[in-house]
């Protein structure tokens, strides 16, 4: 049996059903074929926040089928955030499958057999199915899931994966920067604190949490730069949004950073600068 840590333990206690739900889903859809699932992301990389996802991690024996994607999609959408259907509040739920073969022995870019997230639900609930594509974000993704060691069903990760070489995450990261960026506006606060994981798993070499990546970051910035990343921060761990009128009326996640929009941008291009430079400095 893994050996869970305190916030972890709360995780999976706090969200059973649903986990149970994901986890049954998975089974029904690819049986016999499923090697491993794992949980990942915040649950395991120092807690849950307000806003975020239950991070699922899938090892297939094989590749999916069509009808496979399709019918794991639709249980999916009955199971994540809004679309929950039990009527009870449930977290969104990002869920990923990789086949072992194809990701085991590691290649890089390495594949992704399914990706489902909610910020994808619009597109699902027209009709769209999930594809596989190679994925060069599944290395930062497998990192994780390794470091947070954490299997719902299956053995630990380490027996199911290879760890990802230095340099190919070092690339992966590099490599998600541009499509990143494009969500500047859409999605400030999300954007603000990937960025900041971006340039301490650059300098570092490891991979955290969103808020110990700003944390890292705000200790190395000049401080004009300081106060959108630090509010960024306060709003993933669920503090007062001192610039919402009133306080609490605002939806999370649906804050407004229109008046400081200048500054966002210039916080952003310090720190995109910072990781060209580290990307330059080590060959990319």
């Amino acid at each position: 049996m893994p050996t869970f840590g305190p916030s972890t333990i709360r995780a999976v206690s706090d969200h059973q059903a649903q986990l149970d739900q994901v986890l049954r889903l998975v089974h029904d859809v690819l049986g016999a074929e499923v090697a491993g699932v794992c949980l990942h992301g915040s649950a395991v990389l120092g807690g849950l926040r307000p806003d975020s996802d239950l991070d699922v991690f899938v090892v297939a024996r094989r590749r999916m089928t069509d009808r496979e994607r399709r019918n794991l999609l639709h249980g999916l959408l009955g199971i994540s955030g809004r679309g929950a259907r039990n009527g009870e509040p449930a977290r969104p739920v990002e869920l990923i499958v990789v086949a072992q073969g194809d990701v085991r022995p590691w290649r890089y870019p390495p594949r992704c057999e399914f990706l489902y997230g909610e910020w994808l639900r619009e597109e699902f609930e027209r009709g769209e199915v999930p594809a596989p594509a190679v994925m060069p974000d599944l290395a930062p993704v497998i990192t994780m899931v390794l470091l947070g060691d954490t299997p719902l069903f299956g053995p630990p990760p380490a027996r199911l994966l290879d760890p990802v070489p230095h340099e190919d995450l070092r690339r992966a990261t590099v490599a998600g920067v541009p499509e990143l960026l494009a969500g500047l506006e859409s999605d400030t606060r999300n954007v603000l604190l990937t960025l900041a994981r971006v340039w301490m798993t650059l300098a570092t070499g490891t991979v955290t949490s969103k808020d110990a990546a700003a944390s890292w970051a705000l200790d190395r910035l000049p401080a004009r730069h300081r106060p959108v990343l630090a509010r960024a921060r306060s709003l993933y761990l669920g503090g007062r949004d001192s610039l919402a009128e009133p306080a609490d009326s605002v939806a999370p996640g649906s804050e407004s950073w229109d008046g400081e929009m200048l500054e966002v941008r210039g916080h952003a291009d310090l720190v995109v600068r910072a990781i060209e430079q580290l990307a330059a400095r080590d060959g990319h």
